[in-house]
């Protein structure tokens, strides 16, 4: 008669001594996201789209015909769209654009063939690209403490473009323009056209004088190892200026790394398989191996639908090249991205088909007009917690609040937080590069804001007297 498993357990123990463990017992239980994902990993046909119902596939793949073709303002989308606008909607979009966007209108093709033509109105991607008036808060369009340079990046310029924030690294910012307008951009007092509520800064040096005093405060600045270049986009930036620039910067020995920012990666991927700029690309790639630089390229998807075959046919480009990594960062965006499972969608859609790392996704930041997109520090804190032990560690996105003369902070890293009001208090380690001589840069607390909308009625009461005891007067701080 043989002897059950129960029987042969006790059995063992009893021979050699050592513990039994009874395996089997995990299973695979049902969670709150369901893996593997339902989404397709598909390019969307954009003959679908009545403005694209002729194009070929060489023009949809040909960068040039993409750029030619970009919307620039309300008459080209509705021509592009159709029918599927609707005169409600584009009633509501022409309204923000008069009285409400900071940003002109600017969307590529690629990206409109991203949106749901079914149902626009929720769509992810046209509520931040083309956003619409009845979307902005009735009450508090912007926070009473909003401003133009919302993290004061302008005055911690070094030379003209050129910010000196943190103590090893910098941001250059290259050109004033994008392949693509986000209305939420956080450079919205630089970047773009004209709106009807924004005029522009523009950059008063020369470009070539520009870009030259950037490279000579590098060379003088050996405490600088890492430097982002941005704008705008390197997207708009010719890839042979790109590349004769990126040169110099790496001829300098103190430089270690080197960061590409561009959201035209997923905006128009048609720019980075050309041949020119794949071979741009690679001889920078080439530079840097040669050089001892890592370097990188940082991208901006906000929505699991942005991750399209093309993109990800542009980012294998780079990876196989010999890039470090293509790396994600987006920003929460309310009605956008901010359920659980909206985030870990477009996380494992980065991940599983692009090859993307998840890395940042940052708290919108303070500017005007902005309030119905931005979260509560306490939203994005739970938000943080909802997508942990999903992902693996190397690939979980940190939550960003990038606080004003401060930086990047994880959400959970404040000193001290007034829900009531809404205002969260941050420390720092390090000055800024107009601190230098200030005693108390490292003991000061600097605030951030919470959305007014999402405070208790008392907070809201406490911002309605700020606002009428200030009226007229110059903003200062609570």
């Amino acid at each position: 008669m043989s002897s059950s498993a129960e029987d042969v357990s006790v059995e063992v123990e009893a021979t050699h001594g050592r513990p039994q463990r009874q395996v089997g017992k995990a299973r695979a239980a049902e969670q709150p996201f369901e893996y593997p994902l339902a989404r397709a990993y598909a390019e969307p046909d954009w003959r679908r789209i009545p403005g694209y119902a002729g194009v070929t596939r060489e023009q949809w793949e040909s960068a040039q015909w993409q750029r030619s073709h970009t919307v620039k303002n309300l008459a080209q989308l509705e021509k592009a769209l159709g029918k599927h606008l609707g005169d409600a909607l584009r009633d509501d979009i022409e309204r923000d654009q008069k009285e409400r966007a900071t940003m002109s209108m600017l969307i590529p093709p690629h990206m409109i063939n991203t949106m749901d033509e079914r149902d626009l109105r929720s769509d992810p991607v046209r509520r931040y690209m083309a956003p619409a008036f009845s979307e902005r808060d009735a009450e508090w369009p912007s926070h009473p403490m909003a401003s133009r340079d919302s993290l004061h990046e302008a005055d911690m310029w070094a030379v003209e473009g050129l910010t000196h924030r943190y103590p090893t690294k910098v941001l250059a910012e290259m050109i004033p323009t994008c392949p693509q307008y986000c209305g939420h951009c956080t450079r919205m007092d630089l970047v773009g056209n004209d709106t009807s509520q924004i005029l522009k800064y523009k950059f008063q040096l020369k470009q070539p004088s520009r870009w030259q005093a950037m490279l000579e405060y590098l060379a003088r600045t050996p405490s600088v190892r890492d430097v982002v270049v941005s704008g705008g986009d390197v997207a708009n930036v010719p890839v042979k200026r790109l590349v004769e620039w990126l040169f110099k910067l790496m001829d300098l020995p103190n430089i270690r790394d080197v960061r590409l920012a561009t959201k035209g990666l997923a905006a128009i991927p048609q720019h980075f398989l050309q041949d020119e700029v794949l071979e741009g690309y690679e001889a920078i790639a080439k530079r840097a191996r040669e050089r001892e630089i890592d370097i990188a390229v940082h991208t901006h998807v906000n929505s699991a639908q942005q991750v399209t075959p093309l993109f990800g046919k542009a980012v294998r480009a780079l990876l196989d090249m010999g890039y470090r990594d293509v790396r994600n960062q987006g920003v929460l965006l309310r009605g956008v991205n901010t359920t659980p499972n909206q985030l870990l969608e477009l996380c494992f859609m980065l991940m599983d088909h692009a090859k993307v790392t998840p890395y940042y996704f940052y708290l919108c930041d303070m500017i005007p007009n902005a309030e119905h997109w931005r979260l509560a520090l306490w939203e994005a804190q739970d938000l943080q917690m909802a997508i942990m032990g999903y992902l693996p560690g190397f690939a979980t996105p940190r939550f960003i609040c990038d606080v004003a003369f401060v930086g990047k902070r994880w959400v959970h890293m404040e000193s001290s937080y007034d829900r009531v009001k809404g205002i969260s208090y941050w420390r720092k380690n390090y000055r800024t590069g107009i601190e230098y001589d200030d005693p108390d840069a490292l003991s000061r607390e600097y605030p951030a804001y919470d959305p007014v909308s999402t405070l208790p009625e008392e907070g809201k009461k406490h911002w309605r007297r700020f606002l009428a005891e200030n009226a007229g007067k110059e903003r200062e701080s609570v």
